[in-house]
């Protein structure tokens, strides 16, 4: 069951800074969420008036939310808030695209997916109107995360019927290897495929037995390749408003830049808003 009852949103002045309380300000909506705004910086007469003139902006009662100020490195302060306030989901704004400094530096958007015990959705595009989602994609890769990721698919934007849940696994490249290195007939090879690919499927319509998904629009696709890689591309085809992973198994150190992780390939260059699922908070 996805369970979101507080909304965390890392606030800052910046030019986007009213879109992403729009966003926000939906989601509150949405869920019958609380929001509590991060804002790591000063503290002062000037600050307050613009951060209620923004929530003024919004459909959000002012009573309904709660501004937390915090003194400090951001990220550290971000992730500390999240932890003192109990967030269930955090907004932060992320590039669309890295430069070469913020790949190896990395930006405070991939610091916080890397290091937050709560789920984050990763806003590139912004904007103080709502937009229905028609494309969510989700990865359905072997991990603990699978199900809540796919869970948080078919429960982010109902009631929608015409919403697209495609649910996305990869093809094990080295089954495939290791079937046409067997001495096998081109035909008895495609078989092999083909039987592949219906083990592969089952796998993601047992999930889906578990999960409540009454008159929703599924498609469930085999990639192969690599994973972190062509999910991307898969989901730029697709123009998908939102892509699904789960958390990550493990923190990310300078090395796996150099010799990328799966993800990393998606959060160097963000092909749309990007959910991370942590089930500590979405289960």
């Amino acid at each position: 069951m996805i369970q979101i009852s507080r909304i965390g949103l890392a606030i800052a002045f910046s030019p986007t800074a009213s879109a992403m309380l729009a966003e926000a300000s939906h989601l509150v909506r949405h869920f019958h969420a609380q929001l509590i705004l991060i804002h790591v910086g000063i503290r002062g007469g000037e600050e307050e008036r613009r951060i209620y003139e923004m929530i003024g902006q919004t459909e959000l009662v002012t009573s309904e939310v709660l501004i937390v100020w915090k003194k400090g490195e951001p990220v550290k302060e971000i992730l500390k808030a999240c932890k003192e306030e109990k967030i269930d989901l955090l907004l932060v704004g992320a590039l669309k695209k890295e430069n070469l400094v913020n790949h190896y530096l990395g930006t405070v958007a991939r610091k916080i997916v890397h290091k937050a015990d709560c789920s984050v959705l990763m806003i590139t595009n912004p904007t103080l109107e709502s937009r229905p989602l028609k494309n969510i994609v989700v990865n359905a890769e072997d991990s603990p995360f699978v199900e809540p990721a796919i869970y948080a698919a078919c429960h982010w934007s109902l009631p929608a019927p015409d919403v697209w849940i495609h649910i996305v696994r990869e093809l094990k490249l080295l089954g495939l290897a290791l079937s046409a290195n067997a001495q096998r007939t081109e035909e008895e090879y495609l078989q092999s495929k083909q039987n592949m690919l219906a083990e592969e499927k089952k796998i993601v319509e047992k999930i889906l037995q578990r999960i409540p998904h009454d008159n929703l629009k599924i498609n469930i696709k085999m990639l192969s390749g690599k994973s972190g890689f062509e999910l991307a591309r898969f989901a730029e085809r697709k123009k998908a408003d939102l892509l699904i992973l789960g958390a990550p198994r493990r923190k990310f150190s300078f090395f796996s830049r150099l010799f990328p992780h799966d993800q990393e390939y998606i959060f160097n260059e963000l092909p749309c808003n990007v959910l991370v699922v942590n089930p500590r908070k979405i289960s």
